[in-house]
């Protein structure tokens, strides 16, 4: 059983209270709303309550009238515009985001996304070559380009100008655009920082569509594929992004883009989508042409104008997750048997493998899977024949991967991300040393305490306390991410009711009794192991998110279990 640290958020009791006497609904519903910041009567209104008016002027943000100007000028004079993306789904949907908007007015527009093995992150030569031959003057970079400084020069040596819409964290020189659109530069004061790339590219066309006076619908209509972005890119789901996926979410359930019901068409159940479903069922998909063959694919699904064109496209996509699936399946245990090799891994800081055998396209994913078997920033990179390693970064709480990459940026053909994530590559003769000065680096950042899993509890709350009122109370509170993540509670001094057991794949099914004898059932997905803590009638101690289960026809709260504890008796 791998111990995990339980936090409690903290929270002001007397605003709280405040709160409840102003709203007059459930205590511990109002202790929720201060945790998050939300502490008056207008800003619960903002936050149950979203409204498209409460999305930030576009032109506050740093050079947007550089970019609408520009983008103008091409439209009036024919230029060729090209909306080149990354692969990934932030990428993927920033691009066909793009290209649906200027379909509806302007046709001289076509979109490139860079092969992942030949030209990899970023903008590729290769891109620049082909905007070229194919005499586009302008490129509107999505979800890439602002560390593109020599790329962004090169171009503009064969009069081509870049505007660029990222959210990725800038180097100190910037490129020689006429407009970088990203929130994180220093110079802009947008008041919202944590945009996906997808949605920077929102703000452009939201920003296009004010200046020109087009109909609002030209844009909003998109709103599901900037929903998608806010989703995979795991990015806070709080300001204009709680908007943004709060609309986005309507739409997806309500009127899809024909690319997002066709992958939806084979699932088994049929239900209101959650943010999560999003990064389970429709991130992957999107995001497995551009890790196992072209993304291209991804694109032109989102920009199908026909259901059947869609069904058609979703039928490859599927095929290729599955690929993708065995594929990272089976990385995934080759980096598992790899650390178990490694001398004292127990005592590493920092893990970084690498293989000439291995996927480039699914390391990001192995990384991950890394990070939540081990809980240490890891490092998976895939070799090729020239002895160049490339692959991907992740992260633990509280340290930053992107500055760990930064102090060791010599050893570095390139980088760049976020503080979770990131991308890099480097040569075979720098490996080892860069192992070295990762680990040098866990060393001075990484405490023991970070390398313990955390889980965040919002409120302890007593079992007979758990209702559908409360329940439906926390539900108006989605759309859950980042940010806003779904309500933990933790309930101390339980028993063992009797009908507990272990079921399925090591799944425990629990049968809870409190002194008060108020009984509910749990599920803890995976925790079949605490069976043996709980089984002799020891009092112990639960932390859950509430769910809904309908079996049968009959619908009950159900408390998905977190993690267990042996109850403290000193407590």
């Amino acid at each position: 059983m791998s111990e995990k640290r339980w936090k409690y958020k903290y929270y002001d009791k007397q605003v709280a209270s405040s709160l409840q006497s102003e709203l007059k609904i459930n205590p511990i519903i109002c202790n929720l709303l201060v945790s998050r910041g939300i502490e008056t009567y207008e800003g619960a209104e903002l936050f149950f309550r979203p409204k498209m008016e409460h999305l930030h002027n576009p032109f506050l943000m740093h050079q947007m009238r550089n970019a609408v100007d520009r983008i103008n000028e091409a439209v009036s004079k024919n230029e060729k515009i090209l909306f080149y993306g990354d692969y990934d789904v932030d990428g993927t949907t920033a691009v066909a985001l793009m290209s649906l908007f200027f379909k509806k007015f302007y046709s001289n527009c076509s979109f490139y996304i860079p092969d992942r093995y030949s030209e990899g992150y970023g903008i590729s030569y290769t891109g620049l070559d082909y905007a070229k031959k194919e005499n586009f003057s302008l490129i509107i970079a999505l979800d890439c380009g602002v560390t593109a400084v020599e790329q962004v020069a090169y171009a503009k040596k064969d009069g081509i100008d870049f505007i660029i819409c990222d959210h990725h964290l800038p180097s100190d020189i910037l490129p020689d655009a006429v407009a970088i659109l990203n929130p994180k530069k220093k110079e802009c004061t947008y008041p919202f920082k944590e945009l996906s790339g997808c949605g920077v590219g929102f703000k452009l066309c939201q920003a296009l569509t004010i200046n020109n006076n087009l109909p609002e619908a030209y844009i909003f209509d998109l709103i599901d594929l900037t929903c998608a972005s806010i989703a995979s890119d795991i990015v806070p789901i709080v300001d204009e992004n709680r908007v943004l996926a709060f609309f986005g979410l309507k739409k997806i359930n309500e009127n899809p883009n024909f690319g997002f019901k066709a992958l939806l068409e084979n699932q088994k159940t049929q239900k209101t989508l959650s943010i999560s479903d999003l990064v389970f069922i429709i991130g992957p998909k999107i995001n497995a042409p551009g890790r196992m063959a072209h993304a291209n694919a991804a694109v032109e699904l989102l920009m199908s104008e026909t259901i059947e064109e869609a069904r058609t496209i979703a039928v490859q996509l599927n095929q290729i997750n599955l690929d993708r699936r065995e594929t990272d399946t089976s990385i995934t245990e080759d980096a598992i048997l790899n650390i178990s090799e490694l001398d004292n891994y127990k005592d590493k800081k920092t893990i970084v493998l690498s293989s000439p055998t291995w996927h480039k396209g699914v390391v990001g994913i192995v990384a991950s899977r890394i990070v939540e078997k081990y809980y240490r920033p890891t490092i998976i990179l895939a070799e090729n024949d020239a002895g160049i390693l490339t692959g991907s970064a992740r992260s633990i709480k509280g340290f930053s991967i992107y500055e760990a990459l930064k102090s060791c940026q010599d050893l570095l053909l390139k980088f760049g991300g976020h503080d979770y994530a990131a991308g890099l590559s480097i040569t075979k003769e720098n490996f080892q040393s860069f192992i070295e000065r990762m680990e040098a680096v866990g060393e001075k950042n990484i405490t023991k305490e970070m390398l313990v899993p955390e889980i965040e509890i919002d409120e302890a709350m007593p079992l007979y306390d758990i209702s559908m009122k409360v329940y439906d109370i926390i539900e108006q509170m989605a759309p859950f991410g980042p940010g806003n993540m779904k309500p933990i509670f933790s309930t101390k001094k339980l028993k063992n009711g009797g009908w507990s057991k272990i079921v399925g794949n090591n799944h425990l099914k629990l049968d809870l009794v409190d002194d008060m004898n108020t009984r509910f059932s749990a599920i803890g997905w995976g925790l079949g192991e605490y069976f043996s803590m709980i089984k002799d009638n020891n009092y112990f101690d639960i932390c859950y998110s509430i769910e809904i289960n309908e079996w049968n026809g009959a619908v009950n709260l159900q408390l998905i279990v977190k993690d267990i504890k042996i109850h403290d008796t000193t407590s």
